[in-house]
């Protein structure tokens, strides 16, 4: 017996305890309705997603090849269209996820306006976002099964192949994916770490990304200024998670652990040391210091600290913070990633200046000699300039193998004229091109890329669109602008929103009057709705 039909007959059996007052109770459409809402809290969704993304992870142990991948969504509609469009195009959801970014958070959600990706929105705009996000996908869902029970209505009336719809609606593929959500450097303490970490569990998070940035100074990845926290400090806050994780059920749920040391020049606080050779005396010994040989050495309000036996006093600077030491970024790098996966972190997030599959392997590949199983959520940033790099990459590389390459201009001398569009048609914009396209899977074989992501791509897609649209509609195009470039390519792609009422829930609403009302529904649908010109 379908999964399908045990519903309906559990219904009938609790229609009949109720007798004559539930008699109006159609089984079939409840089964329908509950079968379109599979997920019932956010920790439902929580504990179904950690044990994807689990299976992913020991998949990707198996097999480098067997990556994962999401996209940025700052809305709850641009996730559902994700997801919608990889299941069309893909033909499953499998090893597809979404990303929720602070920085579109801070830039798109506050109340405030928009920020700068300094953790200065809302706490609660986080975990907003990811119920948001499962609400448009559950509709996804909802609305697909509507679609499969109409055809299965229609094969009952026409004699139709009933039993393959049913199988369509035994086996249907949920759109309901792990979400990697970033807590940004945790909104305050580790209390409110643990506190804001269980708001987002609660929503549907199964997996948490967290920084080693200190939270009040908090910077985005890419910009200048960054100031690191020491390891005890960073850890407690994994702790919290984890806590979080633990409390609420989700005995599986991830931690991403993300340190931003390879461009954190700074620190904002000088850790206590107990026994030489703990976390608090390697994180000292980066410190950028100059030799106390005498009292004359100092100022007023210097401070002094020894290491490796010698008398020294940190730089301090005008602001208060202390410096590294220049050359120490990579060895921040592997000492933060070892004891953050040491310490009960899952995955790793290296933030990098640029996107070099062989500069991520030498970090990764160090890191793998303490723990061989170290795997990376890789950040495929729009912040880098991803055409000039791989440009400049094809060309050093060229150059090193003894290639002529006098035909280009030398980005040493011009370091954009590698991205004039004069350029595209060439070899070395060809080869470029390649390594960007092969990029995710040189980067999970060679350098331990577990999930690519792109944390802002729908930010930059939204822009995109609308200033092409602006710019024909407003301009000489007019209509057509909307016709030719939007709407005809909509219907031409097959694409669900062409139907926007349909998406948006029109048809399953009516469907809902029809269960309640029967014959004196009122519905929104029919002849003279216009969607069924498409």
């Amino acid at each position: 017996m379908s999964t399908y039909q045990q519903e309906i007959d559990h219904i009938s059996t609790l229609c009949q305890i109720q007798g004559t007052a539930w008699n109006a109770i159609n089984p079939e459409y409840a089964t329908r309705m509950r079968l379109q809402n599979r997920f019932r809290t956010g920790l439902d969704i929580a504990k179904y997603t950690a044990k994807i993304m689990r299976q992913d992870m020991a998949d990707y142990d198996k097999d480098h090849n067997d990556y994962t991948q999401s996209l940025g969504c700052w809305h709850g509609f641009t996730a559902q269209q994700m997801m919608m469009a990889v299941k069309r195009h893909q033909k499953t959801t499998k090893k597809s996820y979404v990303y929720l970014s602070g920085w579109m958070v801070a830039a798109l959600r506050s109340d405030f306006g928009p920020l700068p990706d300094q953790s200065m929105h809302e706490k609660t705009a986080v975990a907003n976002l990811i119920e948001e996000i499962y609400t448009f996908l559950k509709q996804a869902d909802a609305r697909e099964l509507d679609h499969l029970y109409k055809d299965l209505d229609r094969a009952r009336a026409t004699g139709g192949d009933v039993s393959a719809i049913i199988n369509q609606i035994d086996n249907f593929e949920t759109h309901i994916v792990p979400i990697i959500a970033d807590i940004d450097a945790g909104f305050g303490n580790e209390e409110a770490t643990y506190l804001l970490a269980k708001k987002m569990i609660e929503a549907g998070a199964c997996c948490i990304q967290i920084e080693n940035q200190v939270s009040d100074a908090k910077q985005c990845g890419h910009q200048a200024g960054k100031v690191t926290v020491p390891h005890e400090d960073f850890l407690s806050k994994i702790n919290a998670v984890r806590y979080a994780f633990l409390e609420l059920g989700v005995d599986d749920g991830i931690i991403v652990a993300r340190t931003d040391s390879l461009g954190a020049s700074l620190t904002q606080k000088i850790p206590v040391s107990r026994t030489p050779g703990d976390l608090a005396s390697q994180y000292n010994s980066f410190l950028d210091t100059t030799p106390v040989n005498s009292p004359d050495d100092l100022k007023d309000g210097d401070m002094t600290m020894k290491i490796d036996g010698q008398l020294v006093k940190p730089v301090r600077l005008d602001n208060g913070l202390y410096q590294f030491r220049d050359g120490t970024e990579k060895q921040r790098v592997v000492l933060d990633c070892i004891t953050s996966l040491q310490s009960g972190a899952d995955l790793l997030w290296i933030e990098t200046e640029k996107p070099h599959v062989k500069q991520i392997a030498e970090l990764v590949n160090e890191i793998k000699e303490t723990v061989p199983n170290a795997k990376l959520v890789y950040n495929n940033s729009p912040s880098f300039n991803w055409t000039l790099k791989f440009r400049e990459q094809v060309y050093q590389e060229w150059q090193a193998q003894g290639k002529d390459v006098s035909a280009y201009p030398d980005p040493s001398v011009d370091a954009k004229a590698l991205m004039h569009s004069t350029m595209d048609a060439t070899d070395l914009a060809k080869e470029a091109d390649l390594l960007v396209q092969n990029f995710q899977r040189d980067g999970a074989r060679e350098a331990g890329i577990f999930h690519h992501l792109i944390t802002l791509p729908t930010y930059h897609t939204a822009a995109l669109s609308t200033d092409i649209l602006a710019e024909g509609y407003f301009g000489d195009l007019g209509m057509l602008a909307y016709v030719r470039d939007v709407q005809r390519q909509e219907i031409r792609r097959e694409q669900a929103s062409v139907k926007h009422q349909d998406l948006a829930g029109s048809n399953i609403g009516d469907t809902h009057k029809e269960y309640f009302s029967g014959d004196n529904a009122l519905k929104a649908g029919g002849e003279a709705n216009t969607m069924n010109q498409f």
